[in-house]
């Protein structure tokens, strides 16, 4: 289980109300096309055969883009912040969609989410405000994670008034009692990891 940030500047910082509300999040520009299938040295000769990146800009992209389709895993975590709220997701896999390539900023290289929480910007410990703090649009955090209640983990004190936290969409009730059958049905995955995680999200939602 790994814990990345994905920075949210420029054109991008208006879309997470999109975000939250579809449930995914994005990175890197679309000139590279589909990437599901493509390593680090095809991304990189993508990018370069595209013209749009050259030197620094060129391995600044192939970090980002290499970083979130093949280092991020379905079941990884990933922060995303505004100026006053930090979101916390569960990652699902890495998809292309097509009919973004022509959006402003690049929206095409997706991956699904789960939002799970959020917390006051001021709220979060110190690691959080490092990892939301790096130049990179796509990081990946170094240290060590809790192996349970990634929500927790976030702020500085367990004693974060509830009320103070938001939740980051409206949900229907039916799509809520589908999310629930799916996590139900993890509680018996033989993956003692995404057991855990589904214990976790359950106990959470039952708060």
């Amino acid at each position: 289980m790994s814990l990345f940030g994905v920075r949210l500047d420029g054109t991008r910082s208006g879309l997470i109300k999109s975000f939250l509300e579809d449930n995914y999040v994005c990175a890197g520009d679309p000139v590279a096309g589909d990437l599901e299938f493509s390593g680090r040295e095809d991304i990189r000769s993508r990018l370069a055969a595209s013209g749009a990146y050259q030197g620094r800009e060129l391995e600044e992209a192939l970090s980002s883009l290499d970083t979130f389709v093949n280092m991020m895993q379905d079941g990884d975590y990933v922060l995303i912040a505004d100026e006053e709220w930090v979101y916390l997701g569960d990652l699902g896999d890495y998809f292309y969609d097509a009919r973004q390539e022509s959006v402003e900023g690049g929206t095409a290289h997706r991956r699904g989410v789960t939002w799970l929480k959020s917390l006051p910007r001021t709220a979060v410990n110190s690691a959080v405000q490092a990892l939301l703090a790096s130049d990179q649009e796509v990081t990946r955090y170094s240290g060590v994670l809790p192996a349970a209640r990634m929500d927790l983990w976030l702020a500085d004190s367990s004693d974060v008034d509830v009320e103070t936290a938001h939740s980051p969409a409206r949900v229907d009730e039916a799509t809520i009692a589908e999310a629930l059958a799916v996590l139900k049905a993890a509680l018996h995955s033989p993956d003692a990891e995404r057991r855990e995680r589904a214990a976790a999200a359950i106990l959470h939602y039952a708060k």
